[in-house]
């Protein structure tokens, strides 16, 4: 399989960090984020990575560099952000041929198990779309939220929902098919799957609850915990 890591994005939230370093390389207790990612894609079988970048790219650059994971890595660099799915759809012939792909936002630190969460979208994804990973959150208000049927289709997807129907969040892990290009919409300068594909999607895509730790390091304070909880597992 392949898989693209969004790492393009500013890390706002965790000025004055990500003023010298990218987001995708804050360490976690010395190492890198995206040091994880990519020893975490290629013990799972991931054998090609695209990665995207825009701040302080070359550090990025330089990181890759001196990768030694044995993964076919593509570096990317966006003069103008795109959307996460912008950029899927910029990067549309690096998966030509593949009948899934992993799309994951490279803030998240999370352990968990890549094949079964594939194994689930081959099984239950007749039309090889998307199946999005999810996690259980205290303040769903705040997240990308969906609703479940009993055999996981999402019936329901709301960006930071008024009034949430569950606290099951958009955790930022998708596996997608070819089909999934075809809702994505062109002609639009910056195109996010929260905003502009999901809901399209609804009724279409299924859910996989991530049981394992599971964590966006956007924050001040999940950065924090990050560093403490990660060294116990």
């Amino acid at each position: 399989m392949k898989a693209i890591l969004l790492a393009a994005g500013k890390g706002t939230r965790l000025r004055p960090l990500t003023d010298t370093i990218p987001k995708c390389l804050i360490p976690i207790n010395g190492e890198p984020l995206l040091e994880i990612w990519l020893r975490l894609l290629k013990g799972y079988g991931v054998k090609e990575v695209l990665i995207n970048m825009h701040c302080h790219a070359s550090q990025v650059e330089e990181f890759l560099s001196k990768d030694d994971s044995e993964l076919r890595i593509k570096a990317v660099y966006e003069d103008k952000l795109l959307g996460s799915a912008g950029t899927v759809l910029a990067n549309k012939d690096f998966f030509a041929g593949e009948e899934a792909f992993f799309i994951i936002y490279a803030d998240n630190l999370t352990d968990m198990d890549l094949t079964k969460m594939a194994q689930f979208h081959r099984s239950r994804n007749k039309e090889g779309l998307l199946t999005m990973g999810l996690h259980r959150t205290d303040n769903p208000g705040a997240c990308g939220i969906a609703v479940l049927d009993d055999h996981g289709l999402i019936t329901s997807f709301i960006e930071k929902p008024g009034n949430p129907e569950s606290n099951l969040a958009n955790a930022g892990i998708y596996v997608a098919g070819q089909g999934v290009f075809d809702y994505i919409p062109s002609g639009k300068e910056i195109v996010d799957f929260g905003f502009d594909v999901f809901p399209a999607l609804v009724g279409r895509m299924y859910g996989y609850e991530i049981e394992e730790y599971l964590l966006d390091i956007g924050t001040p304070e999940n950065y924090k915990r990050a560093e403490s909880e990660w060294r116990l597992l």
